[in-house]
């Protein structure tokens, strides 16, 4: 299988047997950034798994035959001034190396030695267990970061898209090395494998992928997961109790998958509500009010759902009244679409900074590598922007009155609280 996009400049193409792989080409650049990604993740372990896709992210940089230690994996990668990691999410995982050109084949050598070849001992994996349990009670103690844990806990439930990438400490400690391999081995083949090599990259370099990456799957396992179909939130309100000094608040819901006909014009809310310094939620609450130093509107989406969730810090005293703020503001724009003005803002802004992080190898990477995991094509930026350019003010406000129904909406805070009551008195409001 061989495409090009439409600026006859980034194409993808086929291993036989072997991995799909992507050539993104940049002019004036000296870098040149490796990226694999694997459909795998979190949300295809059972629960006797948790935590496997994250652990064996850990342990492919411990040793291979050829580099047996974690200290001359790093060593020879620091050599080349390398940027390089990898990492976990619900549906897919990655590794990435970023170098000069010269030190592609390299960089190719390594990372496809690491994949196929590491070790994979005892001793490591033992050891490891603490490592991670350590990274999940770093997380845990800082509510900044774990709110967006509690947030996924309340949308998804039970649900593996609820549950910690990481997995629980009792997980991790429970874990057993021969499930982990069996895991490995069942889904870690070639043919799983998307391979990105991005930034000044020529077209004759796909040999040397071909290469290194051409090791035929001994039987093809698609990784499956557990489809999400729920159309409301698990719970309306999640608390962690805290003694902190600052109330973490996520509020969200239910939001569109990847590929689904509102994902833009949700993306263009987003910005619109709380992408910017210029933002409703930030002039509202931070700039008039004086409540908050950080608010901020996202978006995320999967293969089968999504979400959108807004995150702010505010002193105890004003929790309840920085979220009726935030549910005013979404009130509003259901009852009146954005100005001509306003959306134009919002489409500049995606434009922007969209093309301003694609001026780096490694967002360029990412950008292509995620359009064909997730997407199934190598839409370019340009037409990519001139669909956001399309999005309609009226688009933007079903959305905002298909999503921000009180039903879809879900709170969860850390801080000084017990009592649920008050606050699902104020999403029934």
């Amino acid at each position: 299988m061989c495409y090009r996009n439409i600026m006859n400049s980034i194409f993808v193409s086929k291993i036989p047997h072997g991995p799909k792989v992507v050539f993104a080409p940049q002019k004036n650049t000296e870098t040149v950034t490796l990226l694999v990604l694997l459909p795998l993740g979190s949300r295809y372990e059972t629960l006797n798994l948790g935590g496997a896709s994250h652990f064996i992210e850990h342990l492919l940089f411990k040793g291979t035959n050829r580099r047996p230690s974690n200290f001359i994996i790093s060593q020879e990668l620091d050599r080349l001034g390398a940027e390089y990691n990898g990492f976990t999410g619900e549906d897919h995982t990655g590794y990435w190396i970023k170098t000069i050109r010269r030190h592609l084949d390299t960089s190719l050598d390594l990372l496809s030695d690491m994949l196929f070849n590491s070790l994979f001992r005892k001793s490591d994996f033992e050891k490891e267990k603490g490592v991670i349990i350590e990274e999940i009670k770093m997380y845990r103690d800082n509510p900044m970061f774990y709110i967006e844990n509690l947030f996924e806990k309340a949308l998804y439930g039970d649900h593996p898209l609820g549950r910690l990438i990481s997995g629980e400490i009792s997980q991790i400690k429970n874990l057993k090395l021969k499930e982990l391999l069996s895991f490995k081995k069942k889904f870690y083949q070639s043919d799983n494998l998307i391979v990105v090599v991005a930034g000044n990259v020529k077209k004759e370099d796909i040999k040397n992928v071909k290469k290194y990456f051409n090791v035929s799957s001994a039987k093809h396992n698609t990784p499956q997961f557990k489809v999400f179909n729920r159309r409301f939130p698990s719970s309306r309100v999640e608390i962690l109790n805290q003694n902190t000094k600052q109330i973490q608040i996520a509020l969200g819901g239910i939001g569109y998958p990847y590929k689904h006909r509102y994902s833009l014009p949700l993306e263009l809310l987003s910005i619109i509500l709380g992408g910017y310094m210029s933002s409703r939620l930030f002039s509202k609450i931070r700039v008039e009010q004086g409540l908050t130093y950080f608010i901020k509107m996202g978006v995320n989406a999967f293969v089968d759902t999504g979400n959108f969730v807004i995150r702010a810090g505010v002193d105890k005293n004003n929790t309840e009244k920085t979220i009726l703020l935030i549910l005013e503001e979404l009130d509003k724009i259901k009852k009146n679409p954005p100005s001509a003005e306003e959306l134009n803002r919002a489409k500049d802004y995606y434009e922007g900074r969209l093309k301003i992080s694609l001026e780096d190898s490694a967002d360029v990477a990412s950008y292509y590598g995620s359009r064909v995991l997730f997407y199934k094509d190598n839409l370019s930026p340009s037409e990519l922007v001139k669909k956001i350019k399309k999005v309609r003010a009226e688009e933007i406000q079903f959305v905002a009155r298909e999503l921000f129904n009180r039903k879809n909406i879900s709170l969860s805070i850390i801080g000084p609280f017990k009592n649920k009551n008050i606050f699902e008195k104020i999403l029934n409001y």
